[in-house]
């Protein structure tokens, strides 16, 4: 029995005793080495001496996200399924980025023609995109001609380097570019924060093809018809329908699980849902959460949530309470339906609030 046990997934990855002469404090850790490797752990030096059990305890903490990030980096590939012939879907987590995950937050699509490939979004993180290259190869050698960004968002487009380095060619919403240039630099060292590494590992890159109402990609013998949207979840979402597969990849316009984040117009995401709810498609994959899912049943929670958030905030200016007094409150009774809530209600409050306080 560990008294401490500092654990990545169901797996240990390693276990502490402290055993206490005077006020020192000798502890002895035990490698699990299926999951942390001698090479990782011989690499650190333990040196406890007058200190209190509590700062050993935050140490231990240290060590533990230290040693996870080598043990989950070393599980270098991605897993897709095959959703319909020739149609690949990677579910992400649904968590917020950080350095254990690597950028693996989002979901992730690529479809096989006769002639070439497109891969919808591509992860968070530099080595999603070559890992996403690597799950294509392992399916098919035809050329990847497409990269599909469904926005703007890193965790959706930070892969995108190792994809055109294959030869994509980057397809997104006509404000796509502005978008990214105006906040690229803010992301890089965003990531950089949330993941580690440096700046210049997060690189985004321009549209090729820009798409300002619809456009239809061939990639021989499949039809991917893409549609860009007005204002919503960001002033750049763009959706594809695989006609093929009766499946519509929509990118963070649905979310499932993970709560909706708004970073557009409340407004335009709520008068688009109608609309959107018509594509004729049997199943959707979401920007986040399980997938595939029924459409256009799988819009209902979130068609919930937008307009929970919207009644709250409107009768919160009714009755004159300020910003400060929603961010904490706005669509509590969706709390509990919800994973990742209390992390971005703030961000949504604050959004909602600063829109519609204007109508």
């Amino acid at each position: 029995m560990y008294l401490l046990r500092y654990s990545l997934g169901k797996a240990v990855i390693f276990g502490a005793r402290f055993m206490q002469q005077g006020r020192k404090h000798a502890l002895v850790l035990m490698r699990n080495s299926a999951v942390c490797p001698a090479s990782v752990w011989n690499g650190y030096r333990f040196t406890i001496g007058k200190t209190s059990r509590r700062a050993v305890l935050q140490g231990l903490g240290a060590l533990a996200l230290l040693l996870a990030g080598p043990a989950r980096a070393a599980q270098d590939s991605l897993a897709f399924r095959q959703v319909a012939p020739g149609t690949y879907v990677h579910v992400g987590h649904v968590a917020v980025p950080d350095a254990h995950l690597g950028g693996d937050t989002s979901n992730i699509g690529f479809v096989v023609g006769s002639r070439s490939v497109a891969v919808i979004d591509s992860g968070g993180a530099p080595r999603m995109g070559r890992m996403i290259v690597e799950a294509v190869r392992a399916v098919t050698d035809k050329p990847i001609a497409y990269l599909i960004l469904t926005h703007m968002h890193p965790d959706h487009s930070a892969g995108a380097q190792s994809l055109r380095e294959a030869g994509a060619q980057i397809v997104a919403h006509g404000r796509y570019d502005a978008a990214i240039a105006a906040r690229s630099t803010f992301y890089a060292e965003l990531e950089t924060r949330r993941q580690g590494g440096a700046p210049s590992d997060f690189v985004f890159f321009a549209a090729d093809i820009a798409v300002s109402d619809t456009l239809t990609l061939d990639l021989g013998g499949r039809r991917l018809l893409l549609k860009a949207w007005p204002t919503a979840h960001t002033d750049n979402d763009l959706t594809v329908l695989d006609e093929a597969a009766s499946l519509l990849l929509a990118g963070d316009l649905l979310f499932s699980r993970h709560v909706p984040t708004l970073d557009g117009s409340l407004r335009g995401w709520l008068a688009l849902l109608p609309e959107l709810a018509r594509i004729p498609a049997r199943q959707v994959v979401p920007g986040h959460g399980p997938a595939p899912l029924p459409w256009p049943d799988a819009l209902a929670d979130e068609r919930r949530y937008l307009e929970r958030l919207a009644a709250d905030i409107r009768a919160a200016i009714a009755a004159g309470r300020g910003l400060s007094t929603v961010q904490d409150t706005a669509a509590e009774s969706e709390r509990g339906r919800w994973e990742l809530f209390d992390h971005y209600r703030g961000q949504n409050a604050t959004a909602a609030y600063t829109e519609l306080e204007w109508e």
